[in-house]
């Protein structure tokens, strides 16, 4: 007899679940987390619809709080609003966007008539829906980069953060609309600007939120030192966030941020991996050898844990996490693909074929367990327990990573344009989008104010 450990099959217990809540044993919450989190259901998760209306790539998806509407942007620079069920267009407008769409996001506790969009045009912009159904777009301020990412402040209908690739980190105010620069990201050890691409707040401590971009470091940022001691100290991160054996490498970035709901800071990385980290594997707020702080928490036996397979190579991928107690971790990748991970031990799970080229973006319901997935093609996807759609075999699509075409050059931004020259635009695609309007009035589409003030952007501070 052979001393080899036999490795036991996992058992699913979905069956038992059942039986103890019809026996008054189990809460009807408890088994709506156990049976949303099982493995069962992730195995049988499909592709149930498709919703097709953008005429690009689509680069944001997002739902509401609700999770029965459905927003997204595109580069064909619209910002659309999904019955995803149905599924139909509730509302479709111009962003006022002179480029690709990047990111657009509902502001919490506004009816989902509030919406704060970002782009490669370098613009932050707010849309607001009217009763009569028109949609007044504004310019509420300016990088001078493209701006892959903003981050809501939770449970706030007014307050939201914004990251571009001049290294400046933005904090928004609908209120008032005032855009103050909070600071410019900088490495500490030649103190050269960081091009940032990712922002994500901690839903736990939303005094707490991480930036990251070209370089191996998630920097975690406390908004009230800013508050209470002012802009001259607040430049210093309180904890950086690497893998050691990435650590003064200078053929990494980062390209997506997301927060658990029990802290943890999950890190894309370019041409690497995805790792996991909780919040004391920090480095502190010098990340340097000469830091003897850093020193000792390098000490720390347990690295994070690290999510492998996909390929993030081609463009500004974002990751995020799936699960009623974020059980899970999902990523797009290169190959057309999306990744299933479970938290734990970073075992792959499921692998779904979603796109001919890139998935980017994957986003999960709030409450039901299900998900929706978009990237170079211009449709959006819905991922449902029993979609039609047959899964790959984890065993046989692994990816090797080689080098090819670098993530950051796959957008164009015209850098020709100032500022007078994209408020004429912004007047002429107005008038263009009411033309169009006509031809689309039955698919929900929407007419649009957009107003481009000069004083918006110059007060910012």
């Amino acid at each position: 007899m052979s001393g080899r450990a036999v490795k036991r099959p996992r058992r699913d217990h979905s069956v038992v679940n059942v039986w103890e809540r019809e026996l008054g044993l189990l809460p009807n919450r408890n088994f709506s987390n156990r049976f949303s989190a099982s493995e069962d259901l992730l195995r049988r998760l499909g592709l149930d619809k498709k919703l097709v209306k953008h005429k690009g790539c689509v680069n944001t998806v997002s739902f509401n709080a609700d999770g029965d509407i459905l927003l997204s942007g595109s580069d064909d620079k619209q910002v659309i609003l999904w019955d995803w069920q149905t599924p139909t267009v509730k509302l479709s407008f111009d962003s006022g966007h002179f480029n690709n769409v990047f990111q657009a996001q509902f502001m919490p506790f506004s009816d989902d008539r509030s919406i704060v969009t970002s782009a490669a045009d370098k613009q932050v912009r707010h849309s607001k829906i009217l009763e009569s159904g028109q949609v007044e777009t504004c310019l509420l301020g300016k990088h001078q980069g493209p701006v892959h990412k903003l981050a809501v402040e939770p449970g706030s209908p007014f307050s939201f953060y914004t990251c571009g690739e001049d290294g400046v980190v933005k904090h928004f105010d609908l209120r008032t609309r005032v855009a103050t620069n909070l600071f410019t990201c900088k490495e500490a050890k030649f103190n050269l600007v960081v091009y940032l691409h990712a922002i994500a707040v901690d839903p736990r401590n939303p005094g707490l939120f991480a930036v990251a971009g070209m370089d191996e470091y998630a920097r975690v940022y406390d908004i009230r030192s800013y508050r209470s001691e002012g802009w001259y100290n607040f430049t210093q991160p309180v904890d950086h966030f690497c893998p050691d054996h990435l650590i003064g490498s200078d053929h990494v970035g980062i390209t997506g941020l997301a927060f658990s709901d029990q802290s943890e800071l999950l890190a894309s990385y370019s041409d690497e991996f995805i790792y996991l980290f909780t919040p004391d594997m920090g480095l502190g707020p010098a990340p340097y050898p000469s830091s003897t702080k850093t020193q000792e928490r390098r000490t720390t036996p347990t690295p994070p844990q690290v999510y492998k397979e996909h390929t993030n190579r081609e463009t500004v991928k974002g990751v995020n996490f799936f699960g009623p107690k974020c059980e899970y971790v999902v990523s797009g990748s290169d190959c057309g693909r999306i990744f299933i991970w479970r938290k734990k031990d970073g075992e792959c799970g499921q692998i779904l074929q979603a796109d001919k080229h890139v998935v980017n973006c994957v986003e999960s319901h709030p409450h039901m367990p299900l998900m929706c997935s978009s990237g170079i093609e211009t449709d959006i996807k819905i991922w449902t327990p029993g979609g039609t759609e047959r899964p790959l075999s984890p065993g046989n699509a692994k990816q090797d990573l080689v080098s090819g075409t670098r993530w950051y050059h796959e957008y164009i931004v015209d850098d020709d344009d100032d500022d007078d020259s994209d408020d004429e635009t912004s007047d002429e695609s107005s008038d263009d989008d009411d033309d169009v309007g006509a031809e689309e009035a039955e698919n929900g589409d929407a007419d649009v104010g957009i107003t481009n003030d000069d004083e918006d952007d110059d007060g910012e501070g």
